[in-house]
Protein backbone atom coordinates (compact mmCIF):
# COMPACT_ATOMS: atom_id res chain seq x y z
CA UNK A 1 0.00 0.00 0.00
CA UNK A 2 2.52 2.30 0.77
CA UNK A 3 4.15 1.99 -2.92
CA UNK A 4 0.28 2.52 -4.03
CA UNK A 5 0.30 6.01 -2.04
CA UNK A 6 3.60 7.04 -3.53
CA UNK A 7 3.33 6.58 -7.26
CA UNK A 8 -0.26 8.08 -6.54
CA UNK A 9 1.33 11.07 -5.02
CA UNK A 10 3.43 11.47 -8.08
CA UNK A 11 0.79 11.19 -10.50
CA UNK A 12 -1.79 14.06 -8.43
CA UNK A 13 1.33 16.63 -8.60
CA UNK A 14 2.31 15.56 -12.58
CA UNK A 15 -1.86 15.55 -13.10
CA UNK A 16 -1.90 19.36 -11.28
CA UNK A 17 1.18 20.35 -13.41
CA UNK A 18 -0.58 19.77 -16.96
CA UNK A 19 -3.50 20.98 -16.22
CA UNK A 20 -2.16 24.31 -15.03
CA UNK A 21 0.28 24.60 -18.19
CA UNK A 22 -3.35 23.82 -20.17
CA UNK A 23 -4.09 26.52 -18.14
CA UNK A 24 -1.03 28.82 -18.72
CA UNK A 25 -1.79 27.67 -22.64
CA UNK A 26 -5.16 28.82 -22.82
CA UNK A 27 -4.22 32.68 -21.29
CA UNK A 28 -1.00 33.28 -23.48
CA UNK A 29 -1.66 31.07 -25.90
CA UNK A 30 1.50 29.07 -24.92
CA UNK A 31 1.77 25.93 -27.69
CA UNK A 32 5.75 24.88 -25.83
CA UNK A 33 3.25 25.01 -22.35
CA UNK A 34 0.27 22.55 -24.19
CA UNK A 35 3.13 20.84 -25.56
CA UNK A 36 4.87 19.93 -22.20
CA UNK A 37 1.25 20.37 -20.49
CA UNK A 38 0.39 17.13 -22.99
CA UNK A 39 3.56 14.77 -22.25
CA UNK A 40 2.60 15.05 -18.09
CA UNK A 41 -0.49 13.75 -19.34
CA UNK A 42 0.60 10.91 -20.90
CA UNK A 43 2.60 10.21 -17.85
CA UNK A 44 -0.01 10.38 -15.80
CA UNK A 45 -2.15 8.00 -17.72
CA UNK A 46 0.75 5.84 -17.51
CA UNK A 47 1.01 6.26 -13.83
CA UNK A 48 -2.62 5.56 -13.46
CA UNK A 49 -2.34 2.37 -15.39
CA UNK A 50 0.85 1.43 -12.92
CA UNK A 51 -1.45 2.22 -9.98
CA UNK A 52 -4.70 0.34 -11.36
CA UNK A 53 -1.36 -2.53 -11.78
CA UNK A 54 -0.78 -2.37 -7.94
CA UNK A 55 -3.74 -2.43 -6.80
CA UNK A 56 -5.20 -5.65 -8.88
CA UNK A 57 -1.65 -7.45 -7.04
CA UNK A 58 -2.72 -5.96 -3.85
CA UNK A 59 -6.41 -6.91 -4.07
CA UNK A 60 -5.97 -9.63 -6.30
CA UNK A 61 -8.98 -8.60 -8.21
CA UNK A 62 -9.92 -5.45 -10.99
CA UNK A 63 -9.94 -2.25 -8.22
CA UNK A 64 -13.29 -0.47 -9.12
CA UNK A 65 -15.57 -1.79 -6.10
CA UNK A 66 -14.89 1.12 -3.42
CA UNK A 67 -15.94 4.57 -4.30
CA UNK A 68 -11.89 5.60 -4.42
CA UNK A 69 -11.49 3.12 -6.71
CA UNK A 70 -14.25 4.35 -9.02
CA UNK A 71 -13.27 7.54 -8.78
CA UNK A 72 -9.83 7.25 -9.98
CA UNK A 73 -11.28 4.61 -12.74
CA UNK A 74 -13.65 7.22 -13.94
CA UNK A 75 -10.53 9.63 -13.85
CA UNK A 76 -8.24 7.08 -16.21
CA UNK A 77 -10.99 6.71 -18.58
CA UNK A 78 -11.50 10.09 -18.87
CA UNK A 79 -7.67 11.10 -19.41
CA UNK A 80 -7.62 7.68 -22.14
CA UNK A 81 -10.56 8.87 -24.09
CA UNK A 82 -9.42 12.80 -24.15
CA UNK A 83 -5.85 11.58 -24.94
CA UNK A 84 -7.14 9.51 -28.02
CA UNK A 85 -9.53 11.86 -29.23
CA UNK A 86 -7.05 14.38 -28.87
CA UNK A 87 -4.39 12.46 -30.90
CA UNK A 88 -7.29 11.34 -34.11
CA UNK A 89 -9.16 14.83 -33.83
CA UNK A 90 -6.65 17.51 -32.92
CA UNK A 91 -9.14 19.54 -30.46
CA UNK A 92 -7.40 22.61 -28.84
CA UNK A 93 -8.93 23.33 -25.58
CA UNK A 94 -10.90 20.20 -24.86
CA UNK A 95 -8.00 18.45 -23.18
CA UNK A 96 -7.44 21.20 -20.86
CA UNK A 97 -11.22 21.26 -20.32
CA UNK A 98 -11.88 17.69 -19.96
CA UNK A 99 -8.85 16.95 -17.66
CA UNK A 100 -10.00 19.87 -15.07
CA UNK A 101 -13.09 17.26 -14.65
CA UNK A 102 -10.21 14.20 -14.25
CA UNK A 103 -8.21 15.96 -12.08
CA UNK A 104 -11.16 16.58 -9.44
CA UNK A 105 -12.07 13.18 -9.48
CA UNK A 106 -8.83 11.85 -9.13
CA UNK A 107 -8.12 14.21 -6.23
CA UNK A 108 -11.50 13.77 -4.92
CA UNK A 109 -10.65 9.98 -5.10
CA UNK A 110 -7.79 10.11 -2.55
CA UNK A 111 -10.40 11.12 0.34
CA UNK A 112 -13.32 9.19 -0.75
CA UNK A 113 -14.24 6.43 1.88
CA UNK A 114 -12.46 3.20 0.69
CA UNK A 115 -14.78 1.63 2.34
CA UNK A 116 -14.05 -2.18 3.32
CA UNK A 117 -15.61 -5.05 0.79
CA UNK A 118 -16.11 -7.87 2.81
CA UNK A 119 -14.67 -11.24 1.28
CA UNK A 120 -18.25 -12.83 0.85
CA UNK A 121 -19.29 -9.29 -1.03
CA UNK A 122 -16.03 -9.12 -3.09
CA UNK A 123 -16.39 -12.48 -4.15
CA UNK A 124 -20.17 -12.26 -5.29
CA UNK A 125 -19.01 -9.46 -7.34
CA UNK A 126 -16.18 -11.13 -8.64
CA UNK A 127 -17.06 -12.35 -11.38
CA UNK A 128 -16.83 -11.90 -15.87
CA UNK A 129 -20.60 -10.34 -15.67
CA UNK A 130 -20.00 -7.82 -13.25
CA UNK A 131 -17.05 -6.81 -13.84
CA UNK A 132 -18.46 -6.27 -17.56
CA UNK A 133 -20.90 -4.76 -16.37
CA UNK A 134 -19.30 -2.18 -14.21
CA UNK A 135 -16.83 -0.90 -16.90
CA UNK A 136 -18.83 -0.31 -19.50
CA UNK A 137 -21.03 2.13 -17.07
CA UNK A 138 -17.42 4.11 -16.72
CA UNK A 139 -17.03 4.06 -20.32
CA UNK A 140 -20.27 5.28 -20.98
CA UNK A 141 -20.17 7.90 -18.42
CA UNK A 142 -16.60 8.59 -19.76
CA UNK A 143 -17.85 9.32 -23.46
CA UNK A 144 -20.92 11.30 -21.79
CA UNK A 145 -18.30 13.60 -19.60
CA UNK A 146 -16.41 14.37 -22.56
CA UNK A 147 -19.48 14.73 -25.14
CA UNK A 148 -20.94 17.36 -22.80
CA UNK A 149 -17.31 19.16 -21.98
CA UNK A 150 -17.68 19.50 -26.08
CA UNK A 151 -20.87 21.38 -25.83
CA UNK A 152 -19.71 23.70 -23.29
CA UNK A 153 -17.15 24.82 -25.31
CA UNK A 154 -19.79 24.79 -28.33
CA UNK A 155 -21.22 27.38 -26.03
CA UNK A 156 -19.08 29.30 -25.58
CA UNK A 157 -17.42 29.51 -28.85
CA UNK A 158 -20.78 30.33 -29.88
CA UNK A 159 -20.99 33.44 -27.66
CA UNK A 160 -17.71 34.56 -28.13
CA UNK A 161 -18.70 34.66 -32.26
CA UNK A 162 -21.97 36.28 -31.28
CA UNK A 163 -20.08 38.78 -29.36
CA UNK A 164 -16.99 39.42 -31.75
CA UNK A 165 -14.58 38.54 -29.63
CA UNK A 166 -11.94 37.22 -32.42
CA UNK A 167 -8.87 36.42 -31.67
CA UNK A 168 -6.16 33.44 -31.60
CA UNK A 169 -8.21 31.94 -28.43
CA UNK A 170 -11.62 31.89 -30.60
CA UNK A 171 -9.55 29.81 -33.69
CA UNK A 172 -8.31 27.71 -31.39
CA UNK A 173 -11.63 26.25 -30.24
CA UNK A 174 -12.45 24.29 -33.58
CA UNK A 175 -15.53 25.01 -35.77
CA UNK A 176 -18.94 24.46 -34.56
CA UNK A 177 -19.37 21.77 -36.40
CA UNK A 178 -16.24 19.79 -35.72
CA UNK A 179 -17.64 20.09 -31.91
CA UNK A 180 -20.90 19.50 -32.30
CA UNK A 181 -20.18 16.04 -34.84
CA UNK A 182 -17.60 15.19 -31.76
CA UNK A 183 -19.93 15.20 -29.23
CA UNK A 184 -22.75 13.03 -31.39
CA UNK A 185 -20.13 11.01 -31.98
CA UNK A 186 -19.15 10.09 -28.19
CA UNK A 187 -22.87 10.13 -27.47
CA UNK A 188 -23.93 7.63 -30.17
CA UNK A 189 -20.92 5.46 -28.63
CA UNK A 190 -21.89 6.32 -24.92
CA UNK A 191 -25.23 5.38 -25.44
CA UNK A 192 -25.43 1.52 -26.16
CA UNK A 193 -22.81 1.03 -24.22
CA UNK A 194 -24.63 2.06 -20.93
CA UNK A 195 -27.80 0.49 -22.22
CA UNK A 196 -25.61 -2.88 -22.37
CA UNK A 197 -24.52 -1.86 -19.02
CA UNK A 198 -27.31 -2.23 -17.70
CA UNK A 199 -29.13 -4.90 -19.34
CA UNK A 200 -26.10 -6.84 -17.96
CA UNK A 201 -26.59 -5.48 -14.45
CA UNK A 202 -30.07 -7.05 -14.69
CA UNK A 203 -29.41 -10.13 -15.36
CA UNK A 204 -26.17 -10.33 -12.79
CA UNK A 205 -28.80 -9.03 -10.31
CA UNK A 206 -30.96 -11.58 -11.21
CA UNK A 207 -28.39 -14.09 -10.68
CA UNK A 208 -27.68 -12.89 -7.33
CA UNK A 209 -31.23 -12.80 -6.45
CA UNK A 210 -31.46 -9.20 -5.71
CA UNK A 211 -34.51 -8.84 -7.36
CA UNK A 212 -37.24 -7.43 -6.69
CA UNK A 213 -34.72 -4.55 -4.94
CA UNK A 214 -32.53 -4.17 -7.90
CA UNK A 215 -35.27 -2.53 -9.80
CA UNK A 216 -36.01 -0.08 -7.02
CA UNK A 217 -32.21 0.79 -6.21
CA UNK A 218 -31.72 4.64 -6.62
CA UNK A 219 -28.82 3.92 -8.23
CA UNK A 220 -30.31 1.68 -10.76
CA UNK A 221 -33.06 4.48 -11.21
CA UNK A 222 -30.95 7.22 -12.17
CA UNK A 223 -28.86 5.23 -14.49
CA UNK A 224 -31.72 4.69 -16.44
CA UNK A 225 -32.63 8.38 -15.93
CA UNK A 226 -29.02 8.91 -18.09
CA UNK A 227 -29.52 6.39 -20.59
CA UNK A 228 -33.49 8.25 -21.20
CA UNK A 229 -31.51 11.87 -21.44
CA UNK A 230 -28.50 10.73 -24.02
CA UNK A 231 -31.14 8.88 -25.69
CA UNK A 232 -33.23 11.72 -26.08
CA UNK A 233 -30.10 13.79 -27.39
CA UNK A 234 -30.25 11.30 -30.08
CA UNK A 235 -33.54 11.17 -30.93
CA UNK A 236 -33.45 14.82 -30.93
CA UNK A 237 -30.32 14.74 -33.15
CA UNK A 238 -31.61 12.05 -35.76
CA UNK A 239 -35.60 12.05 -36.15
CA UNK A 240 -35.98 16.31 -34.88
CA UNK A 241 -32.98 16.92 -37.35
CA UNK A 242 -32.19 19.41 -34.23
CA UNK A 243 -28.67 20.84 -34.22
CA UNK A 244 -27.14 24.03 -32.45
CA UNK A 245 -27.38 25.73 -28.72
CA UNK A 246 -30.62 23.66 -28.17
CA UNK A 247 -28.53 20.33 -28.79
CA UNK A 248 -25.33 21.76 -26.65
CA UNK A 249 -27.86 23.23 -23.59
CA UNK A 250 -29.26 19.58 -23.48
CA UNK A 251 -26.18 17.73 -23.41
CA UNK A 252 -24.70 19.94 -20.68
CA UNK A 253 -27.84 19.11 -18.30
CA UNK A 254 -27.10 15.71 -18.87
CA UNK A 255 -23.80 15.97 -17.43
CA UNK A 256 -25.72 17.86 -14.07
CA UNK A 257 -27.27 14.37 -14.40
CA UNK A 258 -24.79 12.58 -14.64
CA UNK A 259 -23.25 13.90 -11.45
CA UNK A 260 -26.20 13.57 -9.33
CA UNK A 261 -26.24 10.02 -10.82
CA UNK A 262 -22.86 9.71 -9.40
CA UNK A 263 -22.72 11.33 -6.21
CA UNK A 264 -25.88 11.76 -4.79
CA UNK A 265 -27.87 8.24 -5.83
CA UNK A 266 -24.57 6.37 -4.84
CA UNK A 267 -25.20 7.26 -0.82
CA UNK A 268 -29.02 6.04 -1.63
CA UNK A 269 -27.91 2.65 -3.39
CA UNK A 270 -27.74 -0.12 -1.01
CA UNK A 271 -25.44 -2.71 -3.17
CA UNK A 272 -23.67 -0.40 -5.41
CA UNK A 273 -20.25 0.60 -3.74
CA UNK A 274 -18.10 1.58 -6.86
CA UNK A 275 -20.21 4.18 -8.55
Amino acid sequence: MSSIRWVYDITIILYALSVSLYFVDFLQNNRKANRIAFWLLSIVWVLQLFVLFLRIVDTNRFPILTPTEGLFFYSWVIVTLSLLINWFFRVDFFVFFTNIIGFVLMAVSWFAPNNYVSPSFSDQLINELAIIHITMAFIAYGAFTLSSILSIMYIVQYNMLKEKKVGKRLWRFESLTKLENLSYLLNVTGVPVLFLSLVLGLIYGYKMELAPAIFYDAKVISSFIVLIVYGYYLYMKVAREAYGRQLAYWNVAGLLVILINYFLAATLTEFHLWY
